[in-house]
């Protein structure tokens, strides 16, 4: 069932519940008003006829033949007059004798004064009346025809309206929902139009401050992230297309060439030399889009768990060490630790562990004594962590690029790289709520400072 419908139906119900109520409470205090209203009527004519018959001393005959001479007599009031000792006095019709008195009615009415009653479709009042000190018992008796039709016309009115009512409201409810839900229409219109090679296209926004102008607006805000998120893809995939294909191209060309000719023992050992060469570059690159997918998951899905940042910056140091024997990484501590909280960190062992080679294998790489100083300090809420060196350091121009995917610098000249470790650290370190900057001089060196929330 789609949302017009549901709200439609919704309203409706709301509001023929409420409609209904209305015309109950309507009806319902219409005919006790009407009912109320006819009790004190038969009392006024009972009292009145009796005043004729006691006060003006007119015949009971003469009172009979009024009665049966009225316009309304078939549905009149029939009026009985009796002493306490239950002698009838006057009555207006005795063969008709709609309420059949009793001497427990006489007892009732002299004890309660006035008794008021239906029998039927009649409404019946009994009461206590005293003239010149003495005592009578007046019943009254009639069926308010007349205020019958008017509440049945009130019935049918209340019933009629009720049905126009609510005809109108699913008219009207069906063009102010539409209404509403226009800004929906045209956004669905525009969604439709949006594809991978649009992605530029964006829904309108008519109102920023209501429900569906904050959904277009968050819906926006998505189709931001997503275009960003294919660009970043393009350039992605554009930049990993040209890395592999030049060590594979250059890998293919020297074996093809060695192949034209006969060669050497050593000549031979040279091309594979060089294949071999650019067969590690590209496991190197392939290692580095593995850790860099890794480091785009779901913050929420990667394992953490408590880490001391020195045991994994030895491992880091091992690793290094290990794959150039000339590189070497020192590791200071800048103060005494107090509590092993203050170097440690929840986080995932690989990443946190990537991201150390990498910023040690930068500043070896780039400095002529191949050597990283790493040192470890920490303050109130956050661990400080300080990779330098003393190496070619990076130019102002290269600065601010640095981090991102595939840039390499005018340094490129002076060792290779593919230009996806910096990015691939910094990448982990935001994942791990923690931020690196760098400070650099040409020839002088540069400093990696990581901060990190400890435990």
């Amino acid at each position: 069932m789609k949302i017009r419908i549901r709200l439609i139906l919704l309203f409706l119900v709301l509001f023929g519940v409420l409609l209904l109520a209305f015309a109950v409470f309507v009806y319902l205090s219409s005919a006790s008003t009407r009912k109320e209203d006819y009790y004190e009527h038969l009392k006024r004519e009972a009292i009145t006829k009796a005043n004729m018959l006691l006060d003006a001393k007119v015949p009971p005959n003469v009172l009979q033949l009024m009665y049966k001479n009225a316009d309304n007599a078939l549905f009149g009031e029939e009026v009985a007059i009796y002493d306490t000792a239950f002698n009838l006095l006057y009555h207006d019709a005795v063969q008709i004798d709609k309420v059949k008195e009793t001497r427990a009615m006489i007892n009732q009415i002299l004890a309660e004064q006035v008794i008021m009653f239906e029998q039927g479709s009649l409404q019946v009042v009994g009461l206590l009346y005293e003239h010149n000190g003495s005592r009578y018992v007046i019943t009254a008796a009639a069926t308010d025809k007349y205020g019958l039709q008017r509440l049945q016309r009130l019935q049918y009115s209340l019933i009629f309206s009720f049905i126009g009512i609510i005809g109108l409201t699913i008219i009207a409810g069906y063009f102010f929902v539409g209404k509403a839900l226009k800004p929906v229409e045209e956004m669905i219109d525009k969604v439709e139009e949006i594809t991978a090679t649009n992605l530029d296209l964006r829904v309108p926004v008519q109102n920023e401050k209501d429900e569906i102008g904050e959904l277009a607006t968050t819906f926006n805000k998505m189709l931001d992230r997503l275009e960003h998120s294919f660009d970043a893809q393009k350039h992605f995939v554009s930049n990993i297309s040209h890395e592999l294909r030049t060590p594979l191209a250059t890998i293919v060309g020297e074996l093809q060439i060695v192949l034209t000719k006969d060669r050497t023992t050593t000549e031979y050992k040279e091309v594979i030399s060089l294949a071999l060469t650019d067969a590690r570059r590209l496991v190197r690159l392939s290692n580095g889009l593995l850790d860099m997918a890794k480091a785009n998951y779901d913050h929420t899905e990667i394992g953490r768990k408590e880490l001391r940042v020195d045991e994994l910056l030895m491992d880091a140091r091992n690793t290094v060490i290990k794959s150039a024997e000339d590189y070497k990484v020192d590791i200071l501590f800048e103060q005494e630790i107090e509590d092993d909280d203050f170097i440690s960190v929840n986080g995932n062992e690989y990443l946190l562990k990537v991201a150390f080679i990498n910023l040690m294998e930068n500043a070896c790489k780039f400095s002529p004594d191949h050597q990283c100083t790493v040192s470890i300090n920490y303050f109130e809420s956050d661990l400080v962590l300080r990779f330098m060196d003393k190496g070619i350091g990076i130019s102002d121009t290269d600065l601010p690029n640095i981090f991102s995917a595939f840039y390499r610098g005018a340094n490129m000249d002076f060792t290779r790289g593919n230009g996806i470790g910096l990015s691939l650290t910094q990448k982990i370190i935001g994942m791990h709520q923690g931020t690196i900057s760098v400070t650099s001089r040409i020839q002088e060196g540069s400093t990696f400072t990581v901060e990190i929330p400890h435990l």
